[in-house]
């Protein structure tokens, strides 16, 4: 089995991989895309960090491969779909970083707090000016953090000790998982009003793109310092620069980007109020050392014994079972992503129920699969097949399996409940055929829709007129629908759709449909 590492790695990384029998290792860094494609033929596994783009042309070039191993915990550089279609396992090292990540937003806010990068620049340049860099104390000042997954919870824990008052927005976490951190939680824009510090630890997505814009700024404390060691395009650059001018907010720490490298017309660069690092959140030598070794240790271990650890991609079921729990595997993930997307508030029990053929088989690695599409829609971090119910448990969340012999209309059927302090949410999918999944339920509607792509979600009032309306403001602002899947209640009661759309909705398009006649309830969603 061959080997390519193609970004740099840990010397005991490469050691582990040479010193494993049957495996033959090569070390290429900083090879441009098409010397890449040209040469991923020969190799079985490929061992990447973050400079290494796993395109969906890399991978079709890549005749043998059989794992891509990501030393670090985001996979945004791999094309997964492309991957998985193609059967290639693509493993992480989750939580490698986490420590060094949290230190590094504490860090952060510290320097931010005493102006420590701005004074150092001032004496370089051979100035003396105290008073121009008079500081903030953080003793008894409010943090409040967005996202209190795996990075959110150390800082919080460190900012503990430091003796500052923690508060957290996140929808997701239950009150009794919040209590054991030790913080206070609070709704948004409570955060935005009581914080003197804000840091963010939430994953970006739709919902989170753009969290903190211009209207976000307008509703903080005065003087708010701002700190973003989590994704790039989560916080608006040019609406905290606006933000900086209009003295709403003081300062702003930034490790993370929209586009990396910023280009020389970033705002926020011309800001002396704006300190700023190079993505630097999981860069020590300790951090790198831990992931470059657990990342080796995997791929040799799948590669001599097939073990899979850490995947994120495929559960850990073996390969005679997964040719017939594979599509189940594929379903359950979907639903629970699904249902991650349309929940407004903290997961208190996951229920995962099965009908029919499906229950004489092991069904665990399919609970598993629900629970990590819902969690990875809502975490700071990738939740993988392996660590999702320890995840679940971590954040107070009580996880039910069921068998069932209900009769239902379908060979099998896979029903996922959500319990939230705001009620339950119900969704029910099934297989057509083999292999073609469908959600058949959601809450008390029955319909047939295809989970995939862009989906629009949306609950009305059954009343005429309600789906030409959404058709003509979708064809007025250039949406294809692709696919429209209805469902409802009794007659003149209430209605559910599912529009499958061929791009996904601009900014504020949303808040249009809701303004629409007799519209209850609409939600975005992506498979």
């Amino acid at each position: 089995m061959k080997i390519l590492i193609s970004d740099s790695m840990s010397g005991k990384a490469v050691e582990i991989l040479k010193n494993t029998p049957g495996l033959d290792v090569d070390v290429i860094t900083g090879l441009k895309p098409d010397e890449l494609k040209a040469k991923i033929k020969e190799y079985h596994g490929l061992v990447v960090r973050s400079a290494t783009k796993v395109t969906a042309e890399i991978i079709e070039a890549a005749e043998n491969l059989k794992v891509v191993g990501r030393a670090g915990t985001g996979v945004d550089n791999v094309d997964m779909s492309a991957a998985t279609k193609k059967g290639i396992v693509v493993m992480n090292t989750p939580g490698g970083n986490t420590v060094t990540t949290a230190e590094h937003a504490v860090s952060m806010m510290m320097a931010l707090a005493r102006k420590i990068p701005q004074a150092t620049a001032s004496m370089r340049r051979g100035e003396w000016e105290k008073k121009k860099f008079e500081g903030t104390e953080i003793t008894g000042k409010t943090l409040g953090i967005l996202g209190v997954g795996n990075i959110g919870g150390v800082v919080a824990s460190r900012a503990l000790g430091l003796r500052m008052n923690v508060i957290a927005y996140d929808p997701f976490i239950s009150p009794e998982a919040a209590d054991k951190l030790g913080i206070s939680l609070v709704t948004m824009d409570e955060l935005f009003k009581k914080s003197d510090f804000i840091s963010v630890h939430v994953p970006l997505m739709a919902e989170t793109k753009n969290l903190l814009n211009a209207e976000a700024f307008k509703k903080m404390k005065k003087g708010v310092k701002i700190v973003n060691c989590a994704r790039g395009g989560i916080l608006n650059e040019a609406d905290l620069a606006e933000a900086i001018k209009a003295k709403i907010v003081s300062g702003a720490a930034l490790d993370v980007f929209e586009k990396e490298p910023p280009p020389a017309d970033n705002p926020v660069l011309q800001l002396e109020e704006v300190i700023m690092t190079p993505h630097l959140g999981a860069s020590t030598f300790e951090a790198q050392e831990n992931v470059a070794i657990a990342i080796a240790e995997q791929i040799a271990d799948y590669l001599t014994t097939g073990t899979i650890r850490n995947a994120v991609n495929v559960p850990s079921v073996p390969a005679d079972l997964l040719a017939s729990l594979g599509a189940y595997i594929a379903l359950g993930e979907k639903l629970g992503s699904f249902q991650g997307q349309i929940l407004k508030s903290g997961v208190e029990e996951i229920t995962v129920e099965y009908s029919g053929e499906v229950v004489n088989y092991d069904v665990a690695p399919i609970t598993i699969s629900s629970i990590k599409g819902l969690l990875d829609q809502v975490l700071d971090t990738y939740v993988n097949f392996v660590n999702a119910p320890f995840v679940a448990k971590e954040r107070g969340i009580k996880v039910v399996e069921i068998k069932t012999s209900r009769a239902t209309d379908f060979a099998s059927s896979i029903t996922i409940k959500v319990k939230t302090k705001d009620g339950e949410s119900i969704v029910e999918g099934a297989l057509f055929g083999k292999k073609e999944p469908r959600i058949v339920r959601i809450d008390k509607f029955f319909l047939d829709a295809v989970p995939e792509g862009n989906l629009l979600l949306l609950q009305n009032e059954d009343k005429p007129g309600v789906i030409g309306n959404v058709g003509t403001l979708l064809a007025a602002n250039n949406v294809n629908i692709a696919r429209l899947h209805l469902g409802r209640g009794a007659v003149g009661g209430e209605a559910v759709s599912v529009w499958s759309l061929d791009t996904p909705l601009a900014k504020g398009l949303i808040e249009k449909i809701l303004k629409l006649p007799h519209m209850i309830a609409a939600n975005v969603v992506e498979l």
